[in-house]
């Protein structure tokens, strides 16, 4: 009955006029343009609007506006269908490197703000419709335009650092001091720079695409109603307000998607369909935006942003007691999502959408504001008060209504309203709790009238409460309220969400700051003394200054400008990257008959798989096949170490998400369609061990278990003056990667062979495993890796296996819910420690035993508890000392790999103990800190010796250059004038063994091939992920053969080429395979050596091509292989003997933060980080490691947080709940400096590994957290030790900082309730 509707989608892309006929409504913009158009420069990184790769440009005329409109926006969120008569630009349709670059192209790529890339896209097309809309930004904007885009690698600080020249101040002042982030402040110049920016070119606004004139022309002419027929989905796009209200009279169930932000997700991932939806975005009555005697009324289809321009001007140009609500809304939308979300995002839909934590709807309900709603023969207005929403996600409204439009009213002298919102992270996230508070007083007094408080995040629907009071806005007001609240606001301990006592203490904590600002008002405004017992805490400054500092190690005198060792070249694929031009996985073009493949995986924990049922499952159109276990034609065992996993879950699941089957398919949608088809009936087993804790109590463990023990730990407790017990829990992390695992595997057809491209850290690993699944040897299976968009380990073992009976070419990329899902992550850690000290602070004896939790596999975790156990003295010598370690079995996804190997959890229990060590003693935590470190020559627990020791140099540097003892005096004096918000202090040390524990990994090969012209190929076995590993070698290899860096290529990672391959982990890639190429260029060299002899004049080419001609008469070889292993590694638990390292990669940092005691939020005041890294091989790439690790360290231990059910089922599934750290998470002052004169023999050119070690850095921001708290704390006549787990989210620090609000509120009892959520 629909196909009579169908008409075509007219759109411009990238200034190509593109005609779609019969779209298909469930298409995306971003499906469209990879699949459909072959732009693959677009990314998909979430498919939920929350990571800004998809981010492109859209431009339209607007009707209403009578102006061209240019916006960023998700494209996996934008429906093909809505961009009828719209322009559409790409990251491909601004510049390329082959013709020319567009300035935000340049910028990013040689201010080294591109890693892996696969973000790069889309912050450049962030930043480029920000441009096109002001050509003179402020950072603030730019701040602001980032707020939905994230990425993983570089720490944003280049991102920020390139994209600042293009605001009025442009970056580097030139000498003129202009602000306290000038450079030359900390005795900068111009050679320390990490790019030259005078090579830049400059942005002509003029040269910009224009807006397609035919576009211009067929939207001034009448519109016409708009009809997509799909498989299942009818799309609508009326063109009056009688026709939508015609439509929804005859469609009552029919959604109205403006921006898609809403319905787009819930057809995703939560299966639900619409089959009509109706899109009344340029409905005139619609987009109304007027004043009235009241307020200003606001059509139900404007944006977010519209709607944020609107209130701006209005607070501008009214007098400031009648916009108190608009300021609250503004305070509201700033953070609300991303800008590409709001862009988009319709104020209707957010009513609508009823989300029991919105962020407008406590505003709108606290102002009364009011709703005009309409149906085809009726036309109401509504006041937005308790009863509008009647239950969870419902409105009053009656099907066939449509909201019009909403009123937001002026406020009158004497009313005081603010708002809050309270959320884990502060820039595009979801509420934790949210509200607007509003008061009205008598006239001239402080005699409350009345008074309105919405809240959000306490029950299933937004709740108000109100009261009607004749009474003093006074302390008796106050506690009366807060007794009132309590009751009120009122959660059950089993509440979805989690965080139940939190959530309480907040609802009276945000109360107290509505309390205190309205005080402050009131004094102000009739001019009184009120006394105050507190300042009201500051907003966060709107603009981060941020200020770097970099101290690169000087180039030596004599040094050969051609030498490229030690400069900082740009990284290699940089420039291809911000263009869109670099190929990752998913962007190879489409081989014919191709099919994609969706996973079926499991929802029950622990269970016998009864029966599969795939009839509903194969009767989606395009499906092929279904592949089970019994499909496998090889074995069906697989695993990294040990074979205990299956590739496909044969009679029984051990986990949520494991992979039972897979759905083979013409398209990605129809066979992730077939599989969230099928049915699986289970019997459920007993126990279900889904937390530590749990397989303690099961004595539920991997062997073997692990023991190190120096001294006599025994006589070290009897010689303590003192003996502490203390326990740590330090949650897991997910790697969240830009790029989820993909594979494209490609039969040959013949003999077996098979040709796999993956994006996997381990590229022999998989031909292996895929050998064995496949039943054939490895030879016939080539696996090709050309680069990655991110690894951090999770790449290394859990890459996603694809073997396949059918002979086509099968493509699998898995969505962001599915790689959360069934990749595991970082180990959760839990310790426990006994430990042994003097009145000093001089530790004696220590006794820690660490449980980390494995999942329902091996994979690495035996290594990455080893790893742990090397690490659980940090930096410090402890002459007595054991450490015990056991691996957890559960049934969660087997955890595994992630920066850091096992070894941040160690050192942060480390710190936990030595924290409680300075609390307890009452002394300075650097102090016990410095009296307890290493000396040069101290013996490690494992009995290693300790050379070319420079932690203490770290130290005394990071101490001077973060001016630590003025800054703390700062910190104490600040704490002293300020009740509600604390500053803490932190300096930590770092000492991170370099080389695989596992011994026979410590091996790399390479190849260079030497071709007649001079060019030359390399290939070695590492892979490129982002950390500028292929950078680095091309850059040994042109020293070693003295050739330009123009020569050399590397085209990819394969197992054709060099076979046997270490996973590129451990740091140690750069040790390993830049040794193998220097080992296989000098093998080329000494058999170069007889025709340079002969030829001294001679140049590169004439040698090469004079050894080719001679190759006719003598036997020549202008290809080498190069192999290196690392010497005398090995170490034996049982006699706790030899050398497990090659050596230590050491650091310092010191951070200071701000805490905000009423609600547990933090801000990064200030970082500095000195590091060693021998003598650097490349500084911008190694500054790049340093400051993406502490990023990844300051999300695990600050932000990052994996929250499980009781029956192991993952919540956090998506950016959308779990939180990486955003722009506006780096510390608005940081500092970065390597150490100098700190040659490495041991390694490539005494260089040193710095992938992992300055991850745990970000642990300073924790123990500044910890201080802060202690000072709030101090307050409450509370001290000495106490625990804090890790992450240190908003929810612990507040309910750390206890005070009478947290005893107003307090947590039931463990046992007498399911929680909704358990800490793994």
């Amino acid at each position: 009955i629909y196909c009579q509707y169908s008409q075509n989608v007219f759109s411009i892309i990238n200034s190509v006029q593109i005609i779609e006929k019969n779209a298909e409504p469930e298409k995306t913009l971003l499906t469209y343009l990879r699949r459909n158009l072959g732009l693959t420069g677009t990314k998909l990184g979430c498919a939920e609007g929350g990571c800004g790769a998809c981010t492109v440009m859209v431009s339209k005329y607007h009707p209403h506006q009578n102006r061209i409109i240019h916006y960023a926006v998700n494209a996996c969120l934008a429906p093909l269908c809505s961009l009828h008569h719209c322009a559409v630009t790409t990251v491909e349709g601004i510049g390329s490197v082959a013709s020319k670059l567009h300035p935000v192209q340049e910028r990013i790529a040689k201010t080294h703000g591109s890693q892996c890339g696969f973000c790069t896209p889309g912050i450049v097309m962030s930043m480029y419709a920000l441009l096109r809309n002001n050509p003179q930004p402020s950072m603030h904007d730019i701040q602001e335009a980032f707020q939905g885009n994230l990425c993983r690698c570089t720490g944003y600080r280049p991102i920020l650092e390139g994209y600042r020249t293009f605001t009025k101040d442009g970056g580097c002042c030139g000498g003129k001091g202009q602000s306290n982030g000038c450079c030359l402040t900390y005795g900068h110049t111009q050679e320390h720079k990490l790019y030259d920016q005078s090579e830049f070119m400059p942005l002509d606004p003029t040269q910009e695409i224009i807006f397609p004139p035919e576009l211009m022309s067929l939207n001034k002419q009448p519109q016409s109603e708009l009809r997509f027929a799909g498989e299942r989905v009818l799309w609508i796009q009326p063109c009056s307000l009688e026709e939508l209200l015609e439509l929804k009279a005859t469609y009552p169930n029919a959604k109205l998607v403006v921006g898609n932000t809403e319905v787009g997700i819930e057809m995703k991932f939560k299966n639900l369909l619409y089959p009509v939806i109706l899109a009344p975005a340029y409905i005139p009555e619609l987009n109304i935006i007027q004043n009235t005697q009241d307020g200003i009324q606001v059509g139900a289809s404007v944006t977010l942003t519209v709607l944020g321009d609107v209130l701006r001007a209005a607070v501008k140009k009214l007098p400031a007691h009648q916009t108190e609500v608009f300021k609250a809304v503004l305070e509201q939308l700033r953070w609300f999502a991303g800008q590409q979300i709001r862009n988009v995002a319709a104020v209707g839909g957010n009513i609508m959408t009823a989300s029991p934590i919105s962020d407008l709807n406590p505003v709108f309900m606290a102002a009364s504001c009011k709703l005009t709603v309409m149906s085809k023969g009726e036309k109401r207005v509504l006041e937005m008060d308790g009863k509008f929403f009647p239950g969870y996600r419902k409105t009053i409204l009656k099907p066939e209504e449509i909201l019009l439009s909403i009123e937001i009213p002026y406020t009158r002298k004497g009313q005081y309203f603010s708002a809050f919102k309270q959320s884990p992270r502060k820039e595009d996230d979801i509420a934790i709790v949210t509200c607007g508070m509003n008061v009205f007083f008598k006239e001239q007094s402080n005699i409350v009238q009345s008074i309105r408080i919405s809240y959000g995040g306490m029950a299933p629907v937004t709740v108000l409460a109100t009261a009607t009071c004749n009474r003093q806005w006074n302390e008796e007001l106050l506690e009366e309220a807060c007794t009132s609240l309590v009751e009120e606001m009122s959660l059950s301990p089993s509440a979805p969400g989690g965080m139940v006592t939190y959530r309480r203490t907040l609802t009276i904590s945000l109360f107290y700051k509505f309390f205190l600002n309205v005080q402050h008002k009131l004094s102000l405004d009739l001019r009184k003394e009120v006394v105050f017992r507190s300042i009201p805490p500051r907003p966060r400054p709107k603009t981060l200054t941020l200020t770097l500092f970099l101290c690169l190690q000087a180039v030596p005198p004599g040094h050969n400008s051609d030498d490229v060792v030690g400069q900082p070249i740009m990284h290699l694929s940089a420039l291809k990257q911000a263009t869109g031009e670099a190929i990752y996985c998913d962007d190879i073009p489409c081989y014919e008959n191709e099919l994609h493949l969706a996973l079926v995986t499991s929802t029950k924990a622990h269970a016998l798989i009864k029966s599969i049922d795939t009839s509903d499952a194969m009767a989606v159109p395009g499906v092929v096949a279904f592949i089970s276990a019994k499909d496998i034609p090889g074995s069906n065992m697989t695993g990294p170490v040990v074979y205990d996993e299956t590739v496909f879950a044969d009679d029984k699941v051990t986990c949520v998400g494991h992979i039972v089957g897979a759905f083979v398919a013409d398209t990605q949608a129809h066979a992730q369609r077939a599989a969230k088809a099928v049915k699986i009936s289970y019997e459920e087993l007993q126990p279900v061990i889904v937390t530590i804790q749990d397989a303690i109590a099961n004595k539920s463990f991997f062997q073997p278990v692990r023991s190190i023990e120096r001294g006599d730990v025994a006589q070290g407790f009897k010689d303590s003056d003192h003996i502490l017990h203390g326990e740590m829990h330090i949650g897991g992390q997910e790697q969240f990667y830009l790029e989820t695992n993909c594979t494209l595997a490609v039969p040959r057809g013949e003999d077996g062979e098979m040709e796999l491209f993956v994006s996997t850290q381990s590229a022999s690993k998989t031909q292996a495993l895929v050998a064995k699944a496949l039943g054939v040897p490895a030879n016939r299976v080539v696996c090709r890796v050309k680069r990655m968009g991110g690894g951090f380990g999770g790449k290394e073992s859990r890459s996603t296996i694809l073997s396949t009976v059918v002979a086509r070419p099968v493509r699998c990329m898995l969505d962001r819910d599915e790689d959360m899902l069934v990749t595991g992550g970082r180990h959760p850690f839990f310790g426990h420690y006994k430990v042994g000290y003097m009145n000093n602070g001089r530790v004696l004896a220590l006794e820690v035993t660490l449980y980390s939790n494995a999942g329902n596999s091996l994979d690495l975790s035996l290594s990455i508890l080893e790893r742990a156990l090397f690490h659980m003295d940090n930096s410090y010598n402890i002459p007595n000392i054991r450490g015990t370690g056991y691996m957890c079995k559960t049934n969660l996804p087997s955890n595994s790999a992630f920066r850091g190997f096992g070894g941040p959890q160690g050192m942060m229990i480390a710190e936990s103990w030595m924290s409680d060590v300075a609390l307890s003693c009452g002394l300075p935590a650097e102090e016990v800190r410095r009296m307890n470190m290493y000396k040069e020559g101290d013996f490690t627990p494992f009995n290693q010796r300790l050379d070319q020791f420079t932690i203490d140099r770290c130290w005394e540097e990071c101490m001077q250059l973060s001016d630590f003892n003025k800054r703390k005096d700062a910190a104490e004096q600040y704490n002293r004038q300020h009740r509600w918000t604390k500053r803490g202090l932190s300096i930590i040390p770092t000492k991170f063994g370099i080389s695989f524990t596992a011994v026979f990994l410590n091996q790399a090969g390479a190849l260079v091939l030497v071709y007649s012209d001079g060019s030359v190929l390399l290939t070695h076995g590492g892979t490129e992920m982002g950390q500028g590993l292929h950078t680095k070698m091309v850059q040994v290899a042109s020293k070693t053969l003295g050739i330009p860096c123009s020569k050399i290529h590397i085209t990819e990672t394969s197992t054709n080429t060099v076979p046997n391959t270490s996973p590129t982990a451990a740091s140690a890639s750069s040790d390993l395979n830049g040794m193998a190429i220097y080992n296989a260029c000098q093998t080329l060299l000494q058999r170069l050596q007889p025709y340079k002899d002969k030829n001294l004049k001679g140049c590169w080419e004439d040698w090469v091509s004079i050894s080719f001609c001679m190759q006719l008469f003598i036997e020549f070889n202008l290809s080498a292989n190069g192999f290196y292993k690392t010497p005398d590694l090995g170490y034996d638990f049982e006699t706790n003997s030899g050398r497990p390292f090659n050596y230590f990669s050491y650091g310092v940092a010191v951070s200071e933060v701000e805490i905000d005691c009423l609600t547990g939020s933090h801000k990064n005041l200030h970082t500095c980080i000195v590091m060693d890294v021998g003598k650097s091989l490349n500084p911008a790439l190694d500054i790049g490691q340093v400051e993406g690790g502490f990023m990844q360290g300051l999300g695990l231990f600050t932000l990052e947080e994996l929250r499980y059910s009781p029956d192991g089922y993952l919540y956090t599934r998506g950016p959308g709940m779990y939180k990486i750290p955003a722009f506006g998470d780096i510390p608005i002052e940081l500092k970065v400096s390597l150490l100098r004169d700190t040659p490495n023999e041991k390694a490539i050119f005494s260089s040193k590994a710095v992938g992992e070690p300055p991850l745990f850095l970000a642990a300073s921001v924790f123990y500044a957290i910890k201080d802060a708290i202690t000072a709030a704390r101090a307050e409450s006549n509370l001290t000495g030790p106490f625990r804090l787990d890790s992450p240190a989210t908003p929810e612990r620090i507040r309910n750390a900082c206890e005070d009478k609000f947290t005893k107003l509120c307090p947590p039931a009892d463990p046992g007498t309730f399911i929680p909704w959520a358990v800490q793994v």
